[in-house]
């Protein structure tokens, strides 16, 4: 019997294949993302762009780029702003058909993917950057520099790409009765065997590898600060633990159920009322994994004390001297004591985690 796919018009990645089954309508679900997704990507849209534009633009005119550090969280949140560009079209698409045409369907396809792996491998590399710094001081010094911080950049920015190419050459759209989709459609005589690898070089990739590299490196940094108890060193550790740890209670529920749903059939039998339910699943943990590009310019103000002196001397500069341009005198004084605060030196400045 010929294999079926249904686009729910939320996701670029997905499609699904009922077999043998006759083919759920799939009616409930699409009702379901077109009121439920819209509203939440315009809000992940609006926070994550400022969010991580206020990142990009501290580390540039702040920081300077100075350590391995700062590059890798520059990248990290180009890779947020990567779904935070994609997010208008998904968000229109879940609500009507897909009308912007074949190449923006392989284009927004690939930038999903491209800023899914290269986030992840930017936390991963931020792992080890701590690592280095802690575990192996000496090391570090010669190889944690900003020249390699730009190769390893490039290098990574590269696998991330190269990773992304099976989503941009299987999505395409395709005329579904008087609507138009945009989906994953794989050569019918292997479609199994690639939506299985396409799921678990995804769960490999971006959450197996991922956690034992970090668990390694964690533990191996606790481990020496347990021994030096350096307070600047606990303080440098801790911003790239928490985005470590956000990252996985976001994304592990979306691997869990894409993991589930491609592998169904192993588990349960699959009906209609099964496959509704998991496919509201996939819906709502893939939305809440696309918040996180909006998380971790939140994570930097709570955790990251320079980042909230620098974003605060930014605002009192740029934002409330527009605001007030009669009453310079109720904030210059404060500000030169702000800014006077911000003369590290440079060995500071590498112990730290530079937010």
């Amino acid at each position: 019997m010929e294999n079926y796919t249904i686009d729910l018009g939320y996701m670029p990645t997905t499609t699904f294949d009922y077999g043998e089954a006759a083919p759920c309508m799939g009616t409930e679900e699409k009702h379901f993302a077109a009121n439920f997704l819209p509203p939440l990507y315009s809000l992940v849209v609006i926070f994550g762009f400022i969010g991580n534009i206020l990142v990009i633009l501290i580390l540039v005119k702040y920081k300077k780029l100075k350590s391995m550090t700062d590059i890798y969280l520059l990248n990290l949140a180009i890779s947020d702003l990567l779904f935070v560009f994609s997010l208008p079209f998904w968000a229109y698409y879940a609500a009507h058909d897909w009308i912007f045409g074949e190449a923006l369907c392989r284009i927004l396809s690939g930038v999903y993917l491209l800023g899914f792996y290269s986030g992840i491998f930017f936390i991963i590399l931020l792992t080890i950057d701590r690592y280095l710094a802690i575990v192996h001081a000496v090391f570090a010094l010669k190889a944690r520099t900003v020249s390699y911080g730009i190769l390893t950049s490039i290098v990574t920015w590269a696998v991330a790409l190269f990773a992304s190419v099976p989503g941009i050459v299987f999505h395409k759209t395709q005329q579904e009765n008087t609507q138009y989709t945009c989906s994953a459609h794989y050569p019918p005589d292997s479609l199994i065997n690639w939506k299985h690898s396409y799921i678990l070089k995804m769960n490999i990739l971006g959450l197996i590898i991922p956690m034992i590299i970090m668990i390694f490196c964690y533990s191996q940094i606790l481990k020496t600060l347990l021994g030096c108890r350096n307070e600047k060193k606990q303080k440098a550790v801790r911003l790239i633990f928490v985005i470590m740890i956000f990252y996985f209670i976001f994304w592990t529920p979306f691997h869990v159920a894409s993991f589930v749903h491609t592998f169904q059939t192993s588990f349960f039998y699959p009906d209609c009322d099964s496959q509704s339910r998991l496919d509201k699943t996939i819906q709502v943990t893939e939305t809440i994994s696309m918040i996180h590009c909006c998380i971790n310019p939140v994570i930097y103000a709570f955790v990251g004390e320079k980042f909230r002196k620098y974003l605060y001397t930014f605002f009192r500069k740029h934002v409330a001297a527009h605001l007030c341009k009669k009453c310079p005198s109720l904030y210059r004084e404060k500000l030169e004591r702000v800014s006077s605060t911000f003369t590290a030196s440079t060995a500071e400045h590498d112990i730290s985690t530079g937010l």
